[in-house]
């Protein structure tokens, strides 16, 4: 198992100069509000996945310096340092991985993480771009392509909009693009759907053990395709030109998909109750874990930013004893009353 044994930060948002040393199993960091503590976590995650999950690498550099690094180091002695200047012309991350420089983290360095935020818990109530996006990041920890083809989606998708807001319909202009969302969005739709299927598998267990009680949960992708799913898009694609041309945007395709959730048969956004969305988006956690190390091979790193003050005592035991054989890294304004076995950081 990888673990990350210490990590140095400098001119990284609030901290010009911070290191801390990390425990194999449990390490909580305490600190007020403002303190920088999400800060180490987006740190730690930027090591191991190459982009942050908070925003841009000019949006890190802390206001008094034009760059920012990271060093990381695991405990098989492997260190890995990640910088970034502002001023420099292309403006792109530098990974040194013993000795070997890269541009941006293949998935050869990558080491999957399962990230876990307050935003999180909203997720049943939120928009579908956060659910796809919560489906999207699973895709891309246990399939590597995955993340290729949908950047590549998402560039003709912009590509198609901007014909379609300058009013172009030329058929061979807008055809091209059609014939490569097509081909992305088949593809992105099918790994969605597999995702899908997995977290499926498990769901129902894992909700009625930490509910203790036997609701049903399921998970369903809002659009299914049977047969050829590249021609359907085409001719989705087709069908709604021309209201897209008088809207300016693309209104069919996976950018337009939701993942919707169902307890007992009736939607969980219309009937779940508070502690019920809660029980739900844990249990996808913890399945988010259980997969990666099914598919992948490897137990993800957890970070935790600010969550336990959301769970009540008895979530927050349940958790910290499904999640214990991981390294876990937590971020709480105090230290959990539940686990006093955490490694202790206040900064």
């Amino acid at each position: 198992m990888t673990v990350v044994r210490s990590l140095s930060v400098k001119n990284f948002r609030s901290h010009l100069e911070k290191t801390i040393e990390l425990s194999k199993n449990n390490t909580v960091i305490t600190g007020l509000n403002g303190s920088g503590k999400t800060s180490l976590l987006e740190a730690v995650y930027l090591a191991l996945q190459g982009t942050s999950f908070k925003g841009t690498d000019t949006d890190i550099v802390n206001y008094e310096a034009d760059w920012w690094s990271i060093q990381a180091e695991f405990d098989n002695d492997i260190k890995r340092r990640i910088s970034f200047d502002s001023t420099k012309e292309n403006k792109r991350k530098k990974f040194v991985i013993d000795d070997k420089t890269l541009y941006r983290l293949t998935p050869k360095y990558k080491h999957p993480v399962v990230l876990f935020e307050p935003n999180d818990l909203r997720l049943i109530h939120s928009s579908p771009n956060s659910r796809r996006s919560f489906v999207d990041r699973l895709a891309a920890q246990i399939n590597p392509s995955y993340i290729t083809v949908l950047n590549k989606y998402e560039r003709a998708l912009k590509q198609r909009n901007n014909l379609l807001k300058n009013k172009i319909s030329n058929q061979d202009s807008l055809f091209a693009w059609d014939v490569a969302i097509a081909e992305k969005g088949a593809y992105i739709i099918n790994q969605r759907i597999s995702v899908v299927e997995e977290l499926n598998q498990l769901i129902n267990q894992t909700y009625q053990t930490i509910a203790d009680n036997n609701d049903s949960i399921s998970i369903h992708y809002s659009h299914t395709y049977i047969g050829d799913v590249k021609q359907k898009i085409l001719n989705d694609l087709e069908k709604n030109k021309d209201q897209d041309l008088i809207y300016g945007f693309t209104s069919v395709g996976p950018h337009r998909h939701d993942i919707v959730f169902y307890i007992n048969d009736h939607t969980a956004q219309s009937v779940a109750s508070r502690g019920e969305v809660r029980t739900i988006v844990l249990s996808m956690k913890l399945l988010e874990a259980k997969i990666i190390n099914k598919i992948v091979g490897q137990k993800p790193i957890i970070l935790m930013d600010d969550v336990f003050s959301e769970l009540d005592e008895k979530r927050q035991k349940l958790l910290s004893e499904t999640i214990r054989d991981h390294q876990i890294i937590i971020t709480s304004a105090h230290y959990p009353s539940t686990d006093k076995s955490f490694y202790h950081i206040e900064i």
